[in-house]
């Protein structure tokens, strides 16, 4: 990216104080993230923001928004993650299930708690090795009560 490009590129940012969220003022792609035209392509807006100040996005990470506002370009609200650490730092429902931390029984999850199991759609769930051993001593009991009826 040359000189003509940056300056073009910040002209288009809003740049306020050096700790609030600087918006991206020109066209948008989904879900709030600003693009800009690079060449023939369009690009994230914060990737390129990113890559001014920081140097180019190392291979297998992406750019958070420790913000959690799509549309700023600060470069200090950015960070290059793992898309694992990217998804788990948002408010999707596989982030919200990873920060729980016990059963709705509250049985701790935890190495010697948890199991880890395949569920029905292909993805993995946790199971409390707690209740799941309580749950099948109560079938074996009601079980084994119903044979001697």
């Amino acid at each position: 990216m040359n000189q003509k490009d940056i300056a073009r590129f910040w002209a288009k940012v809003d740049r306020r104080g050096p700790a609030e969220c600087w918006p991206w003022l020109s066209g948008h792609q989904n879900f709030g993230y600003g693009c800009f035209r690079l060449g023939l392509s369009s690009v994230p807006a914060h990737r390129v923001a990113y890559e001014i100040i920081n140097g180019k996005i190392p291979v297998g990470l992406e750019i958070d928004h420790l913000c959690r506002n799509t549309n700023c370009v600060n470069p200090s609200h950015l960070e290059a993650v793992t898309h694992r650490e990217n998804i788990l730092r948002g408010n999707s429902p596989m982030a919200r299930a990873a920060k729980v931390t016990c059963c709705p029984k509250g049985h701790p999850y935890d190495d010697d708690n948890t199991i880890i199991k395949k569920l029905k759609n292909g993805r993995y769930g946790r199971e409390c090795r707690i209740c799941k051993n309580e749950s099948n001593s109560l079938r074996y009991y009601r079980r084994k009560d119903e044979r001697t009826k």
